[in-house]
């Protein structure tokens, strides 16, 4: 829903055909602070000025299509407006809060050809995107996106080896200039001398996902686009290789809105946590009834590999194991669970595994009250989408996990759109794991409510690259596009020294209280409890706090945060409120104001690490205490420590 506070429209016109001496079109940000500047000399060009600092050069930019029509080059302007606008967005899933203010200036320059620019300032950040009127359909053959900085900055990037890719990657540190033919997928934050600033791109429909990879003058990075596929390979059941693509990167209509390019600009790390930009950007939701969109956190299988002990059956991928999946969710309050690899034979999802009763679970889960959320490979969903669809309509399911895409051509990306809107038509929510970072169709479609392209939890099966470092590092990055499928809730917790990957008994690094502060700092409307049941009966204690962490929020406050060493963030749910610390493997102490508090007295319920989790991550303290909004908590974090509360009024 938008209710609009203040808007004013076409504040200046400039009316010209004229492309030579132009003085360079300006638009700023509500508070000042940023200003973009659009020059049209024999190329079209953006730059961006951040507190009297030129932060981006002028830098290149236009669109090339298939009929040797160019847009940016000599380009003549015929009128440019400006308009402002002041909005109150109310999402219809509150994934950091209930309100988003939505205060821009924006500048649209039409020019002769039929295509026009428009550019739009926050106060957190800036974005371009072109618009065309061309009739009929068009090829897309190039986009030129440029980033010229103002010096050889580092950046921090998540590089990448393929266009095949499920986006889960570690961020290396390095300099624009070592970037050369390297590429990354995005956000990637590029350090200057007085801000952080973030890369993305947001309202990606029908057109292919942009990487980052060098520019050819100094100091530049440039967008990457992978071209449609013409040829591909199908491997097993899921990785579908791309061996030919067309000479273009997008067919689609003449006559249209092209993705935005995203500039988030941050004096303190803070803003990345806390910015809505993505959102804020993305096209208004399509789906007009949506109270069927529910919320919630899910007991999911795959992680704990279906390792249930003390029960009287055969624990694995079967109907008892299920029945005892939902009894548990049921028995805690906790809306979902998933049946993830292994419920159909791979390649027909009309065709159960022997030991899987799908309606004597579906029976038993509408008894429960609990929802199903079905996995399935995309390619076999692709295959079958209507009929299988339609099944999991008849069985009562209310989502489906959506695995192994891997891709971002536009394609893929339609494929995206088109599994939202045909879920949406049956009220089946989404999660895309194995996908691309989101880019605003959360909003678009709000039952798509998460997806992955992160380097989760379940890289702890094999490998020891999801650490307390990249806990606190992609949610700056990843995670300030949109909510992240990260899959927390580990309850075997190993201090660095003793971690060991194990597939069929996973363990994480870091402590006990790191895992339960990820449902406060990691923003998830369909959040993952990733152990075993067994492993929760066992921890009473840490099961309370997690039955009743929400996963939607009215109020979101980030009150310590610095870019891969920690983060310290509040969030308030109705009259109560949680807060989540974490740290990478440094110690550390902080500071936990309550000055958002109410007044009067409040309970505080605390896990804090314990005075042995540097050595055994299992080791954590609760304590409750009664607090007001004057005090200031002191609190130690272990190595890959976290501190988790919930604070209720008294």
């Amino acid at each position: 829903m938008l209710f609009k506070i203040f808007a004013s429209l076409a504040l200046s016109a400039i009316v010209t055909t004229d492309s030579k001496a132009q003085a360079p079109l300006t638009v700023a940000s509500p508070n000042g602070a940023i200003v973009v500047s659009v020059t049209a000399d024999s190329d079209l060009k953006w730059a961006v000025n951040v507190s009297g600092r030129t932060v981006i050069l002028p830098s290149k930019i236009g669109m090339t299509f298939g009929n040797g029509r160019v847009i940016g080059r000599n380009p003549k302007i015929k009128t440019s407006n400006t308009s402002t606008a002041d909005q109150t967005l109310r999402p219809v899933v509150k994934i950091k809060r209930a309100e988003i203010r939505n205060r821009y200036n924006e500048r649209r320059i039409d020019f002769v050809g039929d295509y026009s620019l428009i550019v739009r300032v926050y106060d957190d950040g800036a974005a371009y995107r072109f618009a065309s009127k061309f009739p009929g359909e068009v090829e897309v053959m190039a986009e030129d996106v440029n980033f010229q900085f103002a010096a050889n900055h580092s950046v921090y990037f998540p590089e990448e080896t393929s266009f095949l890719s499920h986006q889960e990657r570690s961020y290396k540190y390095i300099k624009i200039s070592d970037v050369n033919d390297r590429f990354s997928s995005l956000p990637a934050i590029v350090e200057t001398d007085g801000q952080k600033i973030a890369i993305t791109e947001a309202d990606l429909l029908d057109y292919p996902g942009m990487d980052l990879t060098g520019g050819k003058q100094p100091n530049t990075l440039k967008g990457l686009f992978p071209y449609y596929p013409s040829k591909v390979e199908l491997v097993r059941d899921r990785n579908e290789r791309v061996l030919d693509r067309e000479k273009y990167m997008a067919k689609t209509r003449g006559t249209r809105e092209f993705p935005w390019r995203v500039l988030v600009i941050a004096e303190q790390d803070s803003t990345f946590l806390d910015t809505d930009i993505v959102y804020r950007l993305a096209s208004e939701s399509r789906i007009a009834a949506t109270t069927w969109i529910k919320p919630g956190k899910v007991a999911w299988d795959w992680w704990n590999f279906n390792n249930i002990y003390g029960v009287p059956f055969r624990a694995g991928v079967n109907t008892e194991t299920y029945k005892h999946y939902i009894d548990f969710a049921a028995e805690y309050g906790i809306e979902y669970i998933i049946l993830d690899e292994g419920w159909y034979k791979l390649g027909d999802l009309m065709t159960q595994m022997p030991g899987i009763d799908m309606e004597a679970i579906a029976a038993h889960a509408k008894e429960k009250n609990v929802g199903l959320i079905m996995w399935v490979i995309w390619k076999t969903l692709d295959a079958q989408m209507a009929q299988a669809l339609d099944q999991f309509q008849k069985w009562g399911v209310k989502g489906i996990k959506v695995d192994f895409m891997q891709r971002e051509d536009q394609w893929m990306v339609n494929y995206y759109e088109r599994v939202a809107v045909e879920a949406a038509k049956r009220r089946l929510l989404v999660d895309f794991h194995g996908s691309y970072k989101p880019t605003g169709l959360y909003r678009t479609y709000p039952n798509v409510m998460t997806s992955e392209g992160v380097l989760g939890l379940e890289q702890s099966k094999w490998g020891d690259l999801a650490s307390p470092d990249n806990a606190v590092t992609f949610p700056f990055m990843r995670m300030m596009a949109g909510p992240v499928d990260y899959t927390p809730g580990a309850m075997l917790n190993a201090a660095k020294s003793d971690f060991r990957p194990v597939s069929n008994r996973p363990m994480s690094q870091g402590t006990r209280c790191q895992q339960l502060a990820m449902y406060v700092v990691y923003e998830s409307p369909l959040q993952m409890l990733a152990d075993s049941p067994s492993n929760y009966r066992r921890e009473l204690e840490c099961l309370e706090f997690l039955a009743a962490v929400p996963v939607v929020w009215d109020e979101t406050k980030i009150l310590s945060a610095a870019l891969g060493k920690h983060i310290l963030t509040a969030r308030r749910s109705g009259n109560d409120w949680y807060i989540g610390a974490m740290t990478n493997w440094d110690p550390r102490d902080l500071d936990v104001p309550l000055s958002f508090l109410g007044e009067g007295d409040w309970e505080a319920d605390i896990y804090k690490d314990g005075p042995n989790a540097d050595r055994a991550g299992v080791d954590y303290i609760r304590e409750k205490k009664r607090v007001n909004r004057q005090e200031t908590l002191k609190i130690h974090l272990a190595p890959g420590g976290g501190w988790a509360a919930r604070i209720s009024k008294k």
